[in-house]
């Protein structure tokens, strides 16, 4: 095998490892001659590169990645980041208490606006796995 498909190997592990298999298995699908190379790029740098690093371990890469989605208003990755935490592996599971307070902490630094809003998207998580009761009419 070359380096190039042991880094492909290595980053699909961890991005199994980190997302879980439906959603990578989604992002499979969506794969076509048009994004084939970015899905490949992601998945050697980010998911080999940057996830494959023993530094931080997966639980503060977590924490990092949902600050940083809310950081520059990226609210569809930090959804499927939260979902990720949530059904993560138990060493590296965020409950929805770590999450409330990676929210918090983005109200101060990026915004009140932005905070709302992630509260509002992990509510509706929450209420899609019977942790909330439905909204009230």
């Amino acid at each position: 095998m070359s380096d190039r498909q042991d880094d492909h190997a290595s980053g699909m592990a961890n991005r199994r490892r980190v997302l879980g298999d439906a959603w990578v298995d989604k992002a499979q699908r969506n794969s076509n001659q048009f994004n084939g190379e970015f899905q490949d790029l992601i998945t050697r740098y980010a998911w080999n590169e940057i996830w494959g690093r023993e530094a931080l371990g997966d639980k503060t890469r977590r924490y990092m990645v949902l600050s940083m989605m809310l950081g520059i208003r990226s609210y569809e990755e930090f959804a499927m980041h939260v979902r990720a935490a949530l059904d993560g592996p138990p060493e590296s599971r965020l409950t929805p208490e770590d999450i409330k307070e990676v929210i918090l902490m983005s109200a101060i630094y990026c915004g009140v606006p932005v905070a709302n809003h992630a509260f509002g998207l992990v509510a509706d998580i929450l209420r899609e796995r019977g942790l909330l009761p439905p909204k009230s009419a």
